[in-house]
């Protein structure tokens, strides 16, 4: 067969570009189709896989300051940039999407499969908290802002019947694609370098926190916690909101802004929890922290609920507030040391193995009922 991989860009390495990894391992030489690309990224350790697959670039990865400063600023012309992408050579064309991949043009005898990270969550779910954090007013920009949005909204749920079968990250965000897109998906969570991790090195006594540090991460509530239990905490990241943070910790809470990998390592292997209070898709560094032997303290009302055990692996917390946070870091003391062995094998489940063997068996089960031998297609 001849494969095709889309994603929305290829500039910095995150969750979403680890799944792309995985995806590019399974179909060596596939050509990549993104949005945005910055081919010195290609000389890092962490992208070297893109040496070995074609990348095809968006007409706005032509335009000075895309890759990074204007990435945000061209949301509008993202369906028109995917729906350029010439993919009438390929059998199979699989999007990995958070924003518009998904989007992309197909024949009838073309097979598409999106795997979503999360529909676009701030032109849908945290629509109005991003109006109001980003301080977007009524003026002529705020109403332009708001219709621009509202647009995306008409195409993001336009494209979605496009696609023939969608896989989605957790739970979670299955449950959205459906309210959303009115389609079922197949849930596979991402890969997860479970095997960088050793759950077998002593606990030290402090939470740690690993983040960006922007309004919807809500740090500020394990900031807040740790400040009146007087608890040491260790936040590693950068964002937005580092600069407040800073003020706003206590004598017992220490901002590192971002570190090297081995640093990473290191706290992850040695804290006494992570603590987690946001409001996730998935949360690949939930399943690291667990990997390394260390419980998590979650918010449980969205994607951490699949991938942490009350009780066995940490504690989830039912509402973000200072207090509940506050509340769940007692309850985890109180529970007393947890078996770190059995929270790392809890996170092997989410292993890269687990994810190829998951996609392999999920891509045939497509092939098999929408491709063209099959002779009739219909719709998940």
């Amino acid at each position: 067969m001849r494969i095709a991989l889309v994603h929305e860009w290829l500039t910095e390495m995150g969750g979403s570009e680890k799944v792309v990894e995985a995806l590019a391992g399974l179909y060596p030489g596939a050509p990549i189709f993104t949005l945005f690309h910055d081919p010195a990224i290609a000389q890092r350790p962490a992208f070297a896989w893109l040496n070995d697959h074609p990348v095809h670039a968006s007409c706005l990865n032509r335009l000075p300051g895309a890759k990074k400063k204007l990435r945000k600023a061209l949301l509008p012309w993202y369906p028109f940039a995917v729906e350029q992408f010439d993919l009438r050579g390929f059998d199979v064309v699989i999007s990995s999407s958070h924003v518009a991949a998904k989007g992309v043009l197909t024949r009838a005898d073309q097979l598409h499969v999106s795997y979503v990270h999360t529909p676009v969550r701030f032109a849908w779910d945290l629509y109005h908290e991003y109006l109001e954090t980003s301080h977007i007013g009524w003026g002529p920009k705020g109403l332009l802002t708001r219709k621009m949005l509202h647009r995306f909204r008409q195409w993001d749920q336009l494209s979605a019947q496009r696609v023939d079968a969608f896989a989605a990250n957790s739970h979670y965000v299955a449950r959205r694609i459906a309210k959303l897109y009115h389609r079922e998906a197949e849930v596979i969570h991402p890969p997860v370098e479970v095997e960088r991790f050793s759950p077998s090195q002593p606990r030290e006594d402090f939470y740690l926190v690993v983040s960006r540090l922007a309004p919807y991460k809500r740090i500020a509530l394990a900031v807040a916690a740790c400040n009146k239990l007087k608890r040491k905490l260790v936040v590693i990241g950068d964002g937005p909101l580092l600069a407040e943070l800073r003020k706003q910790a206590g004598p017992t809470v220490t901002l590192l802004g971002e570190v090297d990998d081995a640093t990473l390592q290191r706290h992850m292997q040695t804290c006494r929890a992570l603590i987690h209070p946001a409001d996730e898709d998935f949360g690949i560094v939930i399943v690291e922290a667990q990997a390394a032997g260390a419980p998590v303290i979650a918010h449980g009302g969205s994607g951490p609920a699949e991938t942490v055990v009350d009780g066995e692996t940490g504690v989830l917390f039912h509402e973000q507030t200072e207090p509940a946070v506050a509340a769940a870091i007692e309850r985890l003391e109180a529970l007393g040391p947890l078996d770190a062995a059995a929270i790392a094998a809890h996170a092997a489940g989410c292993s890269r193995a687990c994810f190829e063997q998951k996609w392999r068996a999920f891509l045939n089960q497509c092939l098999e009922r929408f491709g063209p031998q099959a002779g009739i297609w219909t719709r998940t």
